[in-house]
């Protein structure tokens, strides 16, 4: 398990830098209106800030997000590789620049996290967070994630995300994520990670994640 993990790793960071060297040279300036228009549309979900939103649905943090991971992500939408249907249709008209102006865009907000979660729940979440589940064949969450769950390049920021979006994305991974077997992406790398964990300890971790800033 643990060479898998290293395998898709290697994978993943090569996926990764083939996508930014396609964005440079495909991206190019997006005028400030249009960026305006974009991110105002954007808020109507996932918050004026980018803190994301409790409604009928957890709506995803996207401030301070990593831009390499949600322009890999609105792609993915673009390509059906992940299910969302209220992002097939927001994504699709979506140009490389604009991608990449959005994704620069939120990196750049830092609103204090929702919160919300069982505090209760933080010390185990940490414990799983610092030193995974060798028992269920878990990696740290901070070897990929990063020690302060802030991400990295196409690695995901967790940190401040909201505790109920991480726990239904972690919950329902298969049936959201990889969509498109005949175009395996960078998400390939959590599946048996979150098949691998309990919804206990998925609750835990989200709780602890949520909290960090």
């Amino acid at each position: 398990m643990h060479s898998r993990w290293l395998l898709l790793s290697s994978i993943v960071v090569v996926l990764a830098n083939g996508c930014a060297a396609a964005e440079e040279k495909t991206a190019s300036s997006v005028a400030p209106q249009a960026l305006k228009a974009k991110t105002d549309y954007c808020k109507t979900c996932h918050g004026l800030d980018g803190q994301g939103f409790r409604g009928s649905f957890p709506m995803p943090r996207l401030a301070g997000q990593q831009p390499e991971y949600l322009a890999n992500q609105l792609q993915a939408f673009i390509d059906r590789r992940r299910t969302n249907p209220v992002m097939f249709n927001v994504a699709h008209v979506l140009d490389p620049a604009m991608v990449k102006s959005l994704a620069a865009y939120f990196q750049n907000l830092n609103p204090k996290p929702l919160g919300g979660a069982s505090k209760a729940l933080v010390p185990e979440g940490k414990k799983i967070y610092e030193e995974g589940l060798p028992s269920a064949n878990v990696p740290p969450c901070a070897s990929c994630h990063g020690p302060d769950a802030k991400g990295a390049d196409a690695f995901p920021r967790l940190a401040g995300q909201l505790h109920d979006y991480v726990f239904r994305k972690l919950s329902d991974w298969d049936k959201e994520r990889g969509q498109r077997k005949d175009q395996p992406d960078n998400s390939a790398i959590m599946q048996p990670i979150a098949h691998n964990l309990t919804e206990a300890q998925i609750k835990a971790v989200s709780a602890y994640v949520s909290q960090l800033e």
